[in-house]
């Protein structure tokens, strides 16, 4: 079953008078329970492609499909709903609200989704329990160190060589209980932990 498909995908931006190609014709597959890095130079491309992938992004044209279903150019709202609903987000800067504490955070989506008080402040701490946070529950984000598709763009980023072992071991563990991982990152020992590596440059997909 294929998760996710892009298939002559192209994202071009405009600045001022320049026109910068992001992304050039690109089409790949991403199978379900796929464990993908993404790698490539600065301003290859990796990060439009997660953004898009992610449903954060438009393309400029070519065909985006989720689980079988185009949403290259749905509504922000659509896609908001789809990214709620069947895509989880990991990113180097955490993107939390600094005055929430932890298990708020991780309600927060849930709140939009419409989950029950009840339901979704279970759900939260058992998802902070399995990354070993559960004892942070009530801890905001200054005081902490630092869907069935998970995207995570630089996971180990802002971590040293232990804690980035630690975060791929979750990874690790999500993957085996049939999540589908891509990640983007620049640590190519990273990427070696992955079951695919796709390198990107000049907004294409160079080898797979």
């Amino acid at each position: 079953m294929i998760n996710m498909e892009l298939t002559n995908v192209s994202k071009i931006y405009k600045v001022d008078e320049v026109t910068v190609t992001a992304l050039d014709n690109v089409s790949l597959k991403i199978e379900n329970g796929d464990f993908i890095s993404i790698v490539g130079p600065s301003g290859s491309g990796k990060s439009t492609l997660m953004h898009i992938l992610g449903l954060l992004d438009k393309p400029t044209s070519g065909v985006v499909k989720l689980d079988g279903e185009e949403v290259s150019f749905k509504n922000d709202v659509k896609l908001a709903s789809l990214r709620n609903k069947k895509i989880g987000f990991v990113f180097q800067s955490f993107n939390l609200l600094p005055r929430t504490t932890a298990l708020a955070n991780v309600e927060l989506p849930l709140i939009y989704g419409g989950v029950s008080a009840k339901e979704r402040h279970e759900r939260s701490k058992e998802v902070l329990e399995s990354v070993g946070l559960g004892q942070r529950t009530h801890h905001f984000p200054n005081q902490m160190s630092g869907g069935s598709i998970v995207l995570a763009d630089e996971p180990t980023g802002n971590l040293d060589s232990k804690s980035g072992e630690e975060i791929m071991s979750i990874f690790k563990d999500l993957h085996k209980k049939g999540n589908t991982i891509v990640l983007v990152t620049h640590d190519l020992d990273i990427a070696g932990m992955t079951k695919k590596i796709i390198r990107v440059k000049d907004g294409k997909i160079v080898r797979e």
